[in-house]
């Protein structure tokens, strides 16, 4: 199981802007401190914690932030309308555009996904797979 993902910011304020446009909406909270951001869903007095935990930290070596190639974070949103709020809220808030909401020919046909890059260029995915929601024709 996956505990954590954390990326590397150089700017805290403004990976703060950009992952509080989408982060809260989706239920996680966050706690700040001079280490960086951390955010977390949840969790019911006696429950166990709905993993993973997401960090947003400056690498701890000092040197310069740098996006993984390859590498993605994906987050679940409820609803296809939801990832399209979403997706633009974070580029309202410096984010930028990876690939609009929508399916996508090689995923299942209910997989509806958004892709951007935080301000550091981490690549990010929302996406919704709700059964319930129209799903691609074809």
């Amino acid at each position: 199981m996956i505990a954590y993902v954390t990326v590397g910011a150089d700017d805290i304020a403004r990976a703060k802007r950009f992952y509080a446009a989408f982060l809260p909406a989706l239920g996680y909270g966050l706690k700040e401190g001079p280490e960086g951001l951390s955010y977390a869903l949840p969790v019911d007095p006696g429950q166990s914690p709905v993993l993973p935990d997401f960090y947003v930290k400056p690498p701890f070596d000092g040197q310069p932030a740098l996006a993984g190639n390859g590498v993605m974070i994906a987050f679940e949103a409820r609803t296809q309308k939801q990832v399209r709020d979403l997706h633009a809220a974070a580029l309202a808030a410096g984010g930028f555009d990876e690939g609009q909401p929508g399916f996508r020919a090689s995923y299942g046909p209910h997989f509806y996904v958004g892709y951007l890059r935080d301000p550091q260029g981490n690549k990010i995915a929302l996406f919704s797979s709700n059964p319930a929601e129209p799903g691609r024709e074809g």
